[in-house]
């Protein structure tokens, strides 16, 4: 990857935060094996290459933000052998600051990705020196917690680093709550957003409201503007729900005339490779919400950011860098 001119430093902002994005999560090398079709179970398919990259929901949510110009910090893990390279190598072409990065013995995560003809993916995580990233370890890092205009979390790290990060944060928590893991739900109640796919939506609510657990919007039978409402209710600040090339429902309290609803629509493209593209959506929002734009046009600008990302193979590599042209 050929890095671009450095961009300018965040202002600090009013809330005496200093503008900066701070990403608590993973960094992984990922396999790449593109083929026409996936295999079903017990089915051998014949694959037309392989690629290694970097990857990790944590790393590519600040890779994504800081190509758009945010400033950046990354808390996370990596080990000590092959595939460290590969895993911090879109972060540091990006700029991101890896001071907080720490080196532990035995192996960096990998993500092995299948990614058939018509774009879509199918992933195996394997988490490596991921699981170091708990409580003890984000703890280290509470002053840059502390300072950060936004903080972004994600579920590929232990759950105790997860309520560790989100209990530090001085400023607006982003949860992507993706894989899903079961955390406290006052996580939840602090993010703002929290940022689902529909299964991950219907998986918050379970862990919102235990005992409504075989009630509707559990089992799928709301509709997704429901949800949303629901999470909130629940006592959720703000949601972003993604739905893919439908766009994503934003929802928090007095949106605008229609309600506190708003639905943003996704651009219309020609999808080559899926993966990584949710994680493109989160890092652009975490990016332009700590420069202060609001929730509805920040996800209007993530939502444009993820079409960009579709267009092109794997995660990091295919993220926009500011400056290029948006669909």
């Amino acid at each position: 990857m050929t890095a671009r001119p450095a961009v300018p430093t965040a202002p600090t902002n009013q809330d005496g935060s200093d503008g900066s994005v701070v990403v608590v999560g993973s960094a992984n090398a990922d396999l790449l094996a593109r083929t026409a079709v996936h295999p079903a179970p017990g089915e051998t398919v014949l694959g037309r290459d392989l690629a290694v990259l970097p990857g990790g929901k944590g790393a590519n949510q600040a890779v994504a933000a800081a190509r758009l110009g945010a400033r950046v910090a990354f808390v996370g893990a990596v080990g000590d052998d092959e595939f460290a390279q590969a895993a911090t190598s879109g972060l540091r072409d990006a700029g991101v600051d890896l001071d907080r990065l720490t080196v532990v013995e035995g192996s960096t995560g990998v993500a092995v990705v299948t990614v058939a003809a018509d774009g879509e993916n199918s992933i195996v995580v394997i988490p490596g020196a991921n699981a170091a990233v708990d409580a003890s370890l984000v703890r280290r890092h509470a002053d840059l917690l502390a300072g950060a205009a936004v903080v972004v979390l994600q579920g590929e790290i232990p759950r105790d680093g997860v309520e560790a990060a989100a209990h530090l944060a001085g400023g607006r928590l982003v949860v992507n709550l993706a894989p899903v893991i079961e955390v406290d739900p006052a996580v939840l109640r602090r993010a703002d957003p929290l940022v689902v796919n529909e299964h991950e939506a219907h998986a918050a609510l379970r862990l919102l409201d235990r005992d409504g657990g075989t009630g509707p919007g559990v089992s799928g039978e709301l509709p997704d503007d429901e949800v949303v409402g629901r999470l909130r209710a629940l006592g959720v600040p703000s949601v972003v729900l993604t739905r893919g090339a439908q766009g994503a429902l934003v929802a928090a309290r007095g949106l605008g005339a229609d309600g506190d609803v708003v639905s943003v629509p996704a651009p219309r493209v020609d999808a080559v490779d899926t993966t990584g593209a949710g994680d493109a959506f989160v890092g652009a929002l975490a990016g332009e919400l700590a420069r202060g734009s609001g929730l509805v046009d920040a996800a209007h600008l993530a939502a444009r950011v993820g079409a960009f990302a579709v267009r092109g193979s794997g995660a990091q590599p295919s993220y926009p860098w500011a400056g290029d042209e948006l669909p």
